[in-house]
């Protein structure tokens, strides 16, 4: 962990990993237990729970509706001296960068670090067998358009590469998911053949709730999956170093 010369409001944005503290890094559990301030989601708390001193941590369970708040709270009320940790599940690098642009807007650029972790998308890589320098990998848990990267999709299937995507939820407007049955019937509106694709979906990675679903793609049109899931469409050819001779 870097130290903070300045003394400021540090501001550290850690990754958990997927569910199971084993994943925690010994860096991650340093900075937790250092910081007088956590602020996470229901989730991302229960991770780190076991590292959680009640007569020393200040928590602050957020949602998406009252997080804005909660983040510029404890901002002002942080001493110029203090630390603040926020748990992201999985790598803070993945799939948060609205999160963490907004928390940089707040606590400003050199007051926030950055402590990666280990992703869903790294476990279902090597649960599956899948590797990653062969691989597509494509988030679709953002509130923004995701028409190129729908795009982005098709055109790896189509050149025959494998993908791990992390699907959509969306609570309020069913219209906006895209889940694994939505992705199934999206590349058959695109004209692929999905009853020859393999596929994996994994549920709550590295938990004691961990479901592994292993078919075809055309298997998951109307099948509802966890919003805590990722999934991987395994096109992988695999080549040893003898084949490089």
């Amino acid at each position: 962990m870097t130290e903070n010369k300045n003394k400021g409001k540090k501001l550290f944005l850690v990754g958990v990993g997927p569910g199971s503290p084993k994943y925690l890094t010994d860096l991650v559990k340093e900075v937790i237990i250092r910081s007088k301030y956590l602020i996470g989601y229901k989730y991302t708390l229960g991770i780190i729970k076991d590292l959680i001193v009640h007569d020393f941590h200040q928590v602050y369970e957020v949602t998406m509706k009252n997080q804005d708040e909660i983040y510029n709270e404890v901002y002002k009320k942080m001493q110029h001296d203090e630390f603040c940790t926020i748990p992201f599940t999985g790598d803070v690098n993945f799939s948060e960068s609205e999160v963490v642009d907004r928390l940089l807007e707040i606590f400003g650029n050199d007051n926030v670090e950055l402590v990666p972790g280990i992703s869903s998308i790294q476990v279902a890589a090597s649960e599956s067998k899948v590797p990653l320098d062969k691989t597509r990998v494509l988030s679709f848990h953002v509130t923004d358009d995701i028409e190129d990267k729908k795009s982005e999709l098709v055109d790896a299937i189509q050149h025959e590469k494998s993908v791990i995507l992390v699907p959509r939820p969306w609570n309020n407007n069913v219209t906006k998911n895209f889940m694994q049955s939505d992705i199934a019937f999206y590349l058959k509106n695109k004209g692929i053949d999905t009853s020859h694709l393999k596929v994996w979906v994994f549920e709550f990675l590295t938990t004691v709730e961990e479901r592994v679903f292993r078919g075809k793609l055309n298997e998951l049109e109307n099948m509802d999956f966890s919003p805590m899931s990722v999934t991987v469409i395994d096109q992988v050819k695999r080549r040893t170093y003898l084949d490089f001779e």
